[in-house]
């Protein structure tokens, strides 16, 4: 895909994102970056949910060190809308990404956007709501990576990045803004162990900027910089480095290195972790496996709509929902499909139910050739937290398109008196190494009760 770097901030977590994605085989064909609005008064640091912007002054030399062209906008808005699912809010600086990321789309014709979320679900699910609206992939490599094996293939695949602000108990404005990651490495492992830092930075513990990288073509140079002390805490102080001067070198030709390794087991795993030394092994019986061959029929959908009742805890299961499909002149497998829906919904309402109360799916198709077909119409059924799903294609009746199993959950108020946590769901669009191949319009997660 040709993508471009979302609000790259100069950042470790964009920089190795984006090697990440160039090593998927992606190309990375511009940068976008958000800054402080000029008539906020706020000319380094704007504290934002979503943003980082202490050392955007510097930001413009990124173009020339990688060569590409770079989109810049305003950050106007605030953060508004913050709950776990964004909805668009005029007023949320959430928009403001969405017109930068439009005009870059425009622009430069890019299917795809590089974001460097490790684990803020805060700013992943933003991204992905823009992302949906303008039919871009999202590609988030680094989420849900462990942060120490992260932090030490960011610096042995020769990120050079230095601390630019620091925000939390245990890091010195005085001793540690300036510092490369490698120099900081030991000191974030021994503070997370006592004090629970995260080595990343994701609890905003600090941020940085990159001096160079192997996508770099030029390498970025501080010549000075003073230090501002933005909150004077006994305890955390912040504080943040405000770049004087820099300039920009040529670097030595590569060597023919790889611009990321192609695993992180190179780290991660040893050989005693995998292969057990031998006073430890003991082979194991072989156990006899047998394999059952399913008859034909041993999935009845010929049976009609069926419905389980509640349970004492609130689930309820729906089941035999078909779309009932032959070609035709006056319908096709839209129309099936979404008469099909219109019929499950019709038998939730009889029960008190809608769609939002589904937590998951088992839907069973006659031919994989029809799934996006199927997909148009499921993706407009469902909101920004759909159920989790099972599709599967399987033997079905002719005529049938697919069939829908379905369970609900609903706690009766009236007769629970415990008080119960909200819905939990897990919905992650990006595409990264936690969750390679599961994006689409189903949960990954869904907690309830």
């Amino acid at each position: 895909l040709p993508l471009f770097s979302f609000s790259f901030s100069g950042g470790k977590d964009s920089c190795y994102n984006m090697m990440q994605c160039v090593a998927a085989g992606h190309q990375i064909v511009a940068l976008a970056n958000l800054r402080p609005a000029e008539n906020t008064g706020q000319t380094d640091e704007l504290d934002s949910y979503m943003y980082q912007t202490v050392g955007h002054h510097a930001i413009d030399l990124y173009a020339d060190a990688l060569d590409l062209p770079l989109y810049r906008g305003f950050i106007k808005g605030t953060s508004v809308n913050t709950g776990r699912v964004y909805t668009a809010c005029q007023e949320d600086e959430v928009e403001d990404l969405y017109q930068l990321m439009k005009l870059v789309k425009d622009k430069e014709g890019v299917e795809g956007v590089s974001v460097g979320a490790i684990l803020s679900d805060y700013q992943r699910v933003r991204v992905e709501d823009v992302c949906r609206r303008l039919n871009l992939q999202p590609l988030a490599y680094l989420w849900h990576w462990n942060q120490e094996i992260l932090l030490k293939e960011m610096i042995s695949s020769n990120i050079q990045a230095i601390i630019i602000k620091v925000a939390a108990f245990g890091l010195d404005p005085d001793k540690h803004l300036g510092k490369t990651l490698g120099e900081m490495e030991p000191i974030l492992l021994e503070l997370s162990e006592k004090y629970g830092v995260h080595v990343c930075g994701e609890g905003g513990e600090y941020e940085t900027f990159t001096l160079d990288c192997p996508l770099f073509k030029k390498k970025i140079v501080v010549d000075s910089a003073e230090v501002v002390v933005h909150s004077a805490d006994a305890f955390a102080p912040v504080a943040y480095l405000h770049f004087l001067k820099l300039h920009l070198e040529n670097k030595a030709k590569s060597s023919g290195t790889s611009v990321v390794s192609s695993c992180s087991c190179e780290i991660s795993c040893t050989d005693d972790d995998i292969f057990p030394s031998s006073e430890e092994y003991e082979p194991q019986k072989d156990i006899p496996v047998i394999w059952k061959t399913l008859k034909h029929n041993s999935l009845d959908f010929t049976k009609t709509f069926e419905n389980s009742g509640k349970s004492l805890s609130g689930y309820q299961w729906f089941s035999g929902i078909t779309a009932h499909f032959l070609p035709s002149k006056d319908k096709n497998a839209q129309d099936a499909a979404r008469e099909a829906f219109s019929s499950l919904r019709a038998n939730l309402t009889s029960e008190g139910l809608k769609l939002k109360d589904i937590i998951l799916v088992h839907l069973y198709m006659k031919s994989m050739k029809d799934f996006s077909v199927i997909n148009s119409v499921y993706v407009t059924e469902f909101d920004l937290c759909p159920p989790a799903r099972v599709c599967v294609e399987t033997l079905l009746p002719d005529g049938v398109l697919f069939c829908i199993d379905c369970l609900a959950h609903e706690y009766d108020m009236a007769k629970d008196d415990v008080v119960r946590d909200e819905k939990l769901v897990m919905h992650v669009q990006s595409i990264s190494h936690w969750a390679p191949a599961s994006i689409g319009p189903y949960s990954q997660s869904i907690k309830v009760g």
